[in-house]
């Protein structure tokens, strides 16, 4: 069994403590025409935020008072990465994100575009080719519209149409005119559906079309070129990001190593704050790099498991159309230390009915239970032994881990949102990165308020038995 060390955020008010240097606050208040708004409160921000850095240098320089000058630089140089210059990286990579997020939704809307336009132009060639430049388009279109019309709920339409027109031509212009409205947007000639459905001549509305298809192509190059160069902008801010955590790093162990030769407790409490807050930088990094990879590897290439029992077993209740409503959040459990569970070498062999000792707080049932029927090794197979070290009975044939929680009801198991100690989570597909195809399912082993830890398997592995904590637990589905 692998048990991963769980790196969790730190959070600001472990600084309590420590050193707290305040910052003068620099009231400004002026009219602003609305043109200049956005321009004026960035100056203004910035102002306000150089004032309170050179406040806030001043103030640790007092205390920093008979401090060696290239100690104290170093101090005030941490500081200074801590409070001013990662977290303006830190917003730079966010927007360059941001940005170059955007850019690739335009360009992929333009090859869209382009893709939809090509179409337009094999299409016409095609009809060209078989029944030449000269067809009348127009009035085949209109004659096949009006027969569907006058055969359905548009009669009505068709029928003010015809009305209205003064000629022929006016109700084939009008009739074009009413079915360029119901064009599909990804049309690429949508916006000029129009002109170029009521044009009679198929060569020209060919040179219209290839027109398009320059102007898309164009148009998705463009796109494509300001996507890429938003990437690499955005990939730039990061390395800057990293190179001035790397900064950080060598200047706090540098501290550390000469923090012995400050003498007064001003200086001392001055230097424990500013590297304290560079450590709380380092491990929140640290733990969101380890939730992304763990959630990155919870991808598992074959089914966890069936709904579908063998012919020896009882027969599979149907699965519900609706789940149960969630119901009002169960009272929270005290934290405490889950205990090590024993991870059996061997899946246990389907058989007869298991029955399992009552549990607490309504969970479990040994309806469906014919013992471990999950793939070995699986999230499934490790949730139902679990659940069963506990004395939580779980039927043998939910399925994926990502169907439990519409299966489980059909077997009388309580399913909600509100977490409780031995329920199984019920990962959607996708969600936290679970399994695409099949989802994925954990064992709640601690409900923390806000916070959940859980245990599951092969996430990185096999066999291997990982914990994870999770926030927001009301999101995920828990069956009991």
């Amino acid at each position: 069994m692998t048990n991963r060390k769980r790196i969790v955020p730190v959070v600001a008010s472990s600084l309590a403590s420590a050193l707290c240097i305040g910052a003068l606050a620099v009231p400004m208040s002026t009219y602003t025409p609305q043109a200049y708004a956005d321009t004026y409160s960035d100056l203004v921000n910035a102002q306000n935020s150089h004032a309170q850095s050179k406040q806030r240098e001043a103030a640790l320089r007092e205390q920093l008072a008979g401090v060696n000058s290239d100690l104290a630089d170093k101090i005030v140089e941490l500081d200074d990465l801590n409070n001013n210059k990662i977290p303006a990286a830190q917003a730079k990579v966010q927007q360059a994100n941001s940005d170059a997020a955007a850019a690739k939704s335009e360009a992929d809307a333009a090859a869209e575009r382009l893709k939809a336009a090509e179409k337009d132009k094999a299409d016409l060639e095609a009809k060209i080719k078989q029944t030449g430049e000269d067809y009348d388009d127009a009035h085949a279109a209109v004659a096949q519209s009006a027969r569907e019309s006058m055969h359905g709920s548009d009669t009505s339409d068709v029928m003010s149409v015809m009305t209205g027109s003064k000629d022929t031509k006016d109700f084939i212009k009008s009739m074009q005119s009413r079915d360029a409205l119901a064009r599909n947007e990804a049309n690429a000639a949508s916006d000029a559906a129009v002109d170029l459905n009521t044009s009679m001549n198929r060569a020209d509305r060919l040179k219209a079309i290839e027109k398009r298809v320059e102007q898309c192509k164009n148009d998705a190059d463009q796109k494509s070129a300001a996507a890429h160069s938003a990437a690499t902008q955005a990939q730039q801010e990061k390395s800057s990001l990293d190179k001035l955590r790397a900064a950080g790093e060598s200047t706090r162990a540098d501290l550390e190593n000469q923090k012995s030769s400050l003498t007064t407790q001003a200086a001392q409490q001055a230097a424990q704050t500013v590297m304290l807050q560079s450590e709380i930088d380092a491990k929140n990094q640290q733990w969101a790099a380890e939730q992304a990879a763990a959630a990155a590897q919870v991808q598992e290439p074959e089914p966890q498991g069936t709904v579908e029992a063998p012919a020896a077993a009882a027969p599979q209740p149907s699965v519900p159309q609706q789940t149960q409503t969630p119901s009002q959040p169960a009272q929270t459990q005290r934290p405490s230390t889950p205990s090590q569970p024993s991870i059996p070498s061997q899946p246990s062999t389907p058989s007869t009915p298991v029955v399992t000792r009552p549990s607490t707080g309504g969970q479990g049932t040994s309806n469906g239970d014919y013992g471990n029927a999950y793939a070995a090794g699986q999230c499934t197979w490790w949730a139902y032994e679990r659940r069963k070290q506990m004395g939580i009975g779980t039927p043998s044939y939910l399925g994926n881990g990502g169907q439990w929680w519409s299966t489980a009801p059909s077997y009388g198991l309580r399913v909600d949102h509100s977490p409780q100690v031995g329920a199984a989570l019920s990962f959607l597909p996708g969600q936290e990165g679970a399994s695409s195809p099949w989802g994925h399912v954990a064992v709640v082993e601690q409900v923390n308020g806000n916070s959940i830890l859980i245990s599951e398997s092969n996430v990185a592995g096999l066999y291997t038995i990982t914990y994870r904590t999770l926030y927001n637990p009301g999101r995920f589905w828990y069956v009991h």
